[in-house]
């Protein structure tokens, strides 16, 4: 929700109780209980100020400061923008346009979403991708505040479009031409806001060589991009690291990435929107592959609403800008401690994402063990991160573990065998070390400490622990990771009048 949307006041009645949310520009939300209404008349309203997450005036909330670096090691040869175009109307000075540019061509992929309402620049994004079997990438440019998704043929060409502008930026790019001769777009294109609405595309032409222009490798420069793709977002979402490869223990590679992502997230291919760079020489035939694992076991293992994006899509670029051999083989040494490396980063930044559900109180760890299979652990899961009730006994701070094994039992799609109730154990294990509480062995529920439970769960991270015990055959040793958040009341406020 666009900041500028505060002030709104909105008036929800159930039954003869009539509740006023008063959309303030404080950033606090406080409960006003009036006695003399009490004392009167049971149909006297009673009025919750509440506001929505996201920042006042580009401000990151306190709690949420720590996640936002002050500064970073980015890859050698990327450049990065962000850029006010004012996409949305009420979008007055907030970038909304990120440009991220490599100066030497890159080896390119991607993952995109399975919704069967794709968006165009998913669909553009993969046609270029294709048509340059993964080569000679040269630059992401995403818009905010509009998803250009359910648009039609204007859609894609507005998307084409967009991606042919940073072409003619690129003064190599521009006159490239591979396969036959025909003029190919070297530029990935992405867009996220609302749905079904058409891109305000002489707005967004017209500012690209601003873009362009203004592209520089320093930190804020970075930030300021990762600041650019934010919708409902409380803060800029960007890591970064370095790394070794055994090859080259002397070559100090880089690794950049950028996510947005607040709500509608239940990805089933990526995330909303995420972009990784990395200086490394990577053969462009390996890079799906790596991403592919490094995504089901980071975001496509995130979830705040169930909600999969039309416009989902997780892109990496790697330019070779550091120097070394390239990595040809995930199956090498290079390979293989790329592979953790890409995957570590990758879960580090998709938890950002959960971090920052809309209206979270909770972040949540659900790690399925001792099941038949990683698919089994993934689905058993995924499908406890989904369960409302689940969500709003963590928003309570209710120790129900019984939502918990209810959503187990009703996991779809699982080999047989694979949940075995007297062999299934619950546990909630705390974040700050201390001992773990069982809530259920072996099918047996424990007596609860209620007190206990409670602190446990005031606490913001918490982990629940689920023990297949190997399934039916008792041999099962495959683990699944999920990371997900609370529902809350103001999860709903947001979506509830997302559009105004």
């Amino acid at each position: 929700m666009e900041p500028s949307a505060r002030g709104l006041n909105l008036k929800l009645r159930i039954g003869n109780l009539s509740s006023c949310f008063n959309l303030t520009k404080l950033g606090t939300a406080r409960l006003l209980n009036s006695k003399e209404s009490q004392s009167t008349s049971a149909s006297k309203s009673v009025c919750q100020i509440r506001t929505y997450s996201a920042p006042v005036a580009g401000a990151v909330p306190a709690s949420k400061q720590k996640y936002v670096p002050t500064s970073g090691t980015y890859p050698k040869g990327f450049l990065a923008s962000g850029t006010h175009v004012g996409v949305k109307p009420t979008n007055a000075q907030f970038p909304d346009l990120a440009l991220l540019v490599s100066v030497v061509p890159c080896s390119g992929a991607a993952v995109f979403t399975k919704n069967k309402f794709q968006a165009a620049p998913v669909t553009v994004s993969r046609q270029v991708l294709e048509q340059r079997s993964g080569e000679d990438i040269r630059a992401i440019i995403i818009n905010s505040g509009c998803a250009n998704a359910v648009t039609g043929k204007g859609g894609l060409e507005d998307a084409s479009a967009m991606g042919h502008a940073v072409d003619d930026c690129l003064s190599s790019s521009a006159s490239t031409t591979r396969k036959g001769g025909s003029d190919l777009s070297s530029t990935l294109v992405m867009s996220t806001g609302v749905i079904g609405q058409r891109l305000p595309i002489s707005k967004i032409l017209s500012t690209v060589p601003t873009a362009y222009s203004t592209l520089a490798s320093a930190h804020t420069d970075w930030l300021s991009a990762a600041r650019a793709i934010c919708t409902t977002d409380t803060f800029p979402k960007l890591l970064s690291r370095t790394f070794t490869l055994p090859s080259a223990p002397q070559i100090s590679y880089s690794l950049a990435g950028m996510t947005k992502g607040a709500g509608m997230i239940h990805p089933n291919m990526a995330t909303l929107l995420g972009m990784l760079f990395t200086d490394a020489p990577i053969a462009a035939r390996i890079l799906k592959p790596l991403l592919t694992h490094a995504v089901d076991r980071s975001f496509n293992a995130i979830s705040v609403d169930g909600d999969t994006s039309t416009n989902d899509t997780l892109a990496i670029l790697a330019n070779g800008a550091a120097g070394g051999n390239a990595i040809t083989s995930l199956d090498s040494p290079d390979g293989q401690a790329l592979t953790g490396i890409v995957t570590e980063f990758s879960q580090q930044l998709s938890q950002l994402v959960v971090r920052d559900g809309e209206g979270a109180t909770k972040f949540v760890r659900v790690r399925v063990v001792n099941s038949p299979s990683f698919a089994d652990a993934k689905k058993v899961a995924s499908t406890i991160a989904r369960s409302p009730l689940v969500k709003t006994a963590l928003y309570g701070k209710d120790a129900n573990w019984g939502r918990i094994l209810c959503a187990v039992g009703y996991a779809g799609d699982l080999n047989p065998g694979a949940v075995v109730p007297e062999k299934t154990s619950v546990t909630f294990v705390p974040a700050d070390g201390s001992e773990a509480l069982q809530l259920l062995v072996k099918g047996e529920p424990e007596v609860v400490d209620e007190k206990r439970a409670g602190k446990i769960l005031e606490e913001e991270d918490l982990e629940i622990l689920v023990d297949l015990g190997g399934g039916d055959g008792g041999e099962g040793r495959e683990e699944a990771s999920y990371w997900f958040c609370d529902f809350s009341h103001e999860y709903v406020t947001i979506n509830g009048d997302y559009r105004t």
